[in-house]
C-alpha cells in the first residue's frame, strides 16, 4: 500500500498533469482560458482576486523553499532552524489566510451573482473543492505541527521534503511519506488529485503568459477630424470658442 500511495499514485497524477496539458493545448486552445466573468460583477472580484492570487504566490513560494531547498543549504547561509521555523510559520499563515479569504470571497461571488453562477461548470466546483482542501490542510499542518506540536515533533524537511526531491529525481523512497503524520499525507494526496485535475480546469491559465504583446504592433488611435468627409458639420455641433 505504501508503494501504491507514494510511488504509483504520484507518478500517475504527474503523467495526467503533463499529458493532459499537451492534449488540452492541442485540441482545446479556445478553452484555454479563465472564462473571465469581470463583465458580470467587479466589486467583489477586485477584492477577492488580488487576495487569492497574491496569497497563492506566497503559498507556492513557501512550498518551493520548503520542499526543494535542502536543510543544509539554508544553514550554510546562516538561516538556522529557529529562524527558518519562524519565517515559515509567519509567512505561511499570512499567505494561507490571504488565499483562503480571497477564495471564500470568489466562491461567494460565484454563488450569489446570477450570471457568474450560470457560467460555473461542474469542473469549477470540483476544482474549488480540492484547492480549498489543499490550502486548509496545509494551514492545519502549519498550525498543528509548528505551533501546537500535535502529532509530535515532526520535521518535514527531513521527511516529506526529502521524499519530494527523490520523487522528482525518479528515485522515491515511499517509507519517508509512510512515516509522516496523517495531516501531511492527506495534504499530499489532495495535492496529487488537484494536479491530476489541473489540465481540465481553468487553472491552465497559470501557464499562459502574454509573450506576444512584446512583439505586437502598436495600436494607433486617431481622433475624428470634423473637416473630413463629404458633408459639412451640422450647425450647432461646432465647439464654441469662449
Amino acid at each position: 500500500m505504501d508503494t501504491f500511495l507514494w510511488i504509483v499514485v504520484p507518478y500517475m497524477c504527474l503523467t495526467v498533469f503533463v499529458v493532459g496539458h499537451v492534449w488540452r493545448y492541442r485540441y482545446d486552445k479556445f478553452g484555454w482560458t479563465t472564462r473571465s466573468s469581470q463583465l458580470y460583477e467587479d466589486r467583489l472580484l477586485r477584492l477577492g482576486s488580488p487576495l487569492f492570487h497574491f496569497g497563492m504566490l506566497g503559498v507556492v513560494g513557501g512550498h518551493i523553499i520548503g520542499l526543494l531547498i535542502p536543510r543544509g543549504w539554508t544553514e550554510a547561509i546562516g538561516i538556522g532552524d529557529h529562524l527558518y521555523h519562524y519565517i515559515a510559520v509567519v509567512g505561511g499563515l499570512i499567505a494561507g489566510v490571504a488565499a483562503t479569504v480571497g477564495m471564500v470571497i470568489l466562491i461567494y461571488r460565484r454563488r450569489t451573482v446570477g450570471p457568474v453562477f450560470s457560467a460555473t461548470t461542474p469542473m469549477d466546483k470540483v476544482m474549488y473543492l480540492f484547492l480549498g482542501l489543499a490550502i486548509l490542510l496545509g494551514m492545519w499542518n502549519t498550525i498543528a505541527g509548528s505551533i501546537f506540536t500535535i502529532g509530535g515533533d515532526y520535521n518535514y524537511r527531513e521527511g516529506v521534503s526529502v521524499w519530494y526531491r527523490s520523487f522528482l529525481a525518479f528515485d522515491p523512497d515511499a517509507s519517508l511519506m509512510a512515516e509522516a503524520p496523517l495531516g501531511f499525507q492527506l495534504h499530499a494526496l489532495v495535492a496529487f488529485a488537484l494536479f491530476a485535475l489541473w489540465p481540465f480546469t481553468r487553472l491552465v491559465h497559470v501557464f499562459s503568459a502574454p509573450v506576444g504583446y512584446l512583439t505586437r504592433p502598436y495600436i494607433v488611435y486617431r481622433s475624428r477630424d470634423a473637416r473630413l468627409g463629404s458633408h459639412a458639420p451640422r450647425p450647432g455641433w461646432e465647439p464654441a470658442d469662449r
